[in-house]
């Protein structure tokens, strides 16, 4: 029996089954033709049964699906590191690639506390956002900031050596001014943090934050796994302001194969070069450059260019603003827009439930959670599909008036 992810299985609805999918379409075996308004939790962002990404997996597989980086290397693995320094901003040249986001900002956290070790410094706190959300893996959690997904562990006292900011310039300084010379890193969501509830913030606060990193020796990490390749209306936050070191995931294979990179810049990755072997980052997934993933990034990456996805992005967003702007509803808190994210916040979650199968029957695949009802659609969406999306978000309000008004 399949456990499901972030369900009491108990009580759960049964899961829409998927027969085919192809575009922004998901076709169901009851026969229904949903458009996809999450991207597979924002990972799609081709959509489905791309034609040129699934060539380049087929003859991907007619020479090898996988070998291990351990003691032996690849061609494809290679031109994807290649091209991931020569695409990424700055000095950020150095991949250290993993199977899924969440060892991938494992790999972040051991990178910066090594790199301290490495160097002498006993540095163990690590500064973070409150409402973070960089996944389920143990030290990702620790500097997660999200009880709703980790209640679990909520007294663990793991957490004694992190730190929890809001994304406030004066807190921002007041944390730098007290525990500055203990910090290994600060990581952070840049823009908009996506899990803890689509919370955007203003890039005067990451300009700041690389300052204080600069001055007090600290090193700054992008989780750029739901951000990246253009959800903030930026090819990168990375693109304006330059972390040490950079998290990528979800649409670095345009959600075909779970595969993430961790990518280094030369100060980090020149901490850890030593005669001695103690120096070396003691870290290996098994799935690391996996080749068919490694293949179908390289390709994602040529569309994204190829295809001027950033023009495509800010043509989701005028339509975004266009259709979500101005829009009121007393259950409404607050509309939220970035780039090729929108999300309406509710005041209470009860306002969303049955949302799931309204918009179902009105030809939308969408899933709400807690108090946030919200769209990141695959890039390709056509017009009339993406109209059709908000406009099954905004009928759920006006087709279910406020009792009593």
């Amino acid at each position: 029996m399949i456990w499901y992810p972030y369900q009491q299985m108990k009580t759960m609805t049964p899961p829409i089954k998927v027969k085919a999918a192809k575009g922004v379409h998901l076709y169901t075996e009851d026969g229904l033709d949903l458009i996809d308004s999450i991207s597979s939790w924002w990972s799609v962002i081709h959509g489905y049964n791309h034609p040129e990404l699934n060539q380049v997996i087929i003859d991907q597989l007619q020479k090898f699906a996988h070998v291990m980086l351990g003691g032996l290397t690849h061609d494809v693995v290679q031109q994807l590191s290649d091209k991931l320094a020569e695409w990424l901003p700055g000095d950020l040249d150095y991949c250290f690639f993993s199977d899924s986001g969440s060892v991938a900002v494992e790999v972040a956290l051991k990178m910066a506390l090594q790199f301290n070790t490495n160097r002498g410094s006993k540095r163990r706190t690590i500064l973070a956002l409150e409402h973070a959300y960089h996944g389920d893996t143990f030290k990702a959690m620790e500097v997660g900031d999200d009880e709703d997904y980790h209640f679990a562990f909520e007294n663990n006292d793991a957490r004694r050596d992190v730190i929890h900011i809001p994304t406030e310039l004066l807190a921002l300084e007041e944390a730098f001014r007290q525990y500055g010379d203990e910090l290994s890193c600060f990581i952070v969501e840049p823009l908009l943090q996506g899990a803890g509830g689509f919370r955007m913030y203003d890039v005067a606060f990451l300009t700041r934050a690389r300052e204080l990193c600069d001055e007090h020796d600290v090193l700054l990490i992008f989780d750029e796994i739901a951000t990246g390749f253009g959800r903030t209306g930026n090819r990168f936050v990375a693109d304006l302001v330059l972390p040490d070191i950079l998290v990528l995931g979800k649409g670095l294979t345009g959600g075909y194969i779970g595969h993430a990179v961790t990518v280094a810049n030369h100060r980090v990755y020149d901490g850890f070069l030593s005669d001695d072997p103690a120096k070396a980052l003691m870290h290996g997934p098994t799935f690391m450059g996996n080749a068919l993933a490694c293949r179908v990034a390289l390709k994602s990456i040529e569309l994204f260019e190829r295809d001027h996805y950033l023009e495509k992005i800010a043509a989701i967003e005028r339509i975004y603003r266009q259709e979500l702007e101005g829009f009121t509803d007393p259950r409404i808190r607050e509309i939220r827009i970035m780039g090729g994210c929108a999300c309406i916040e509710v005041r209470d979650a009860k306002s969303l439930e049955g949302f799931k199968q309204f918009a179902a029957e009105r030809g939308v695949f969408n899933r709400p959670f807690l108090t946030y009802l919200y769209a990141m659609v695959p890039y390709i969406i056509s017009e009339d599909e993406l109209l059709q999306v908000l406009r099954t978000m905004k009928a759920w309000f006006e087709l279910n008036p406020v009792k009593g008004a």
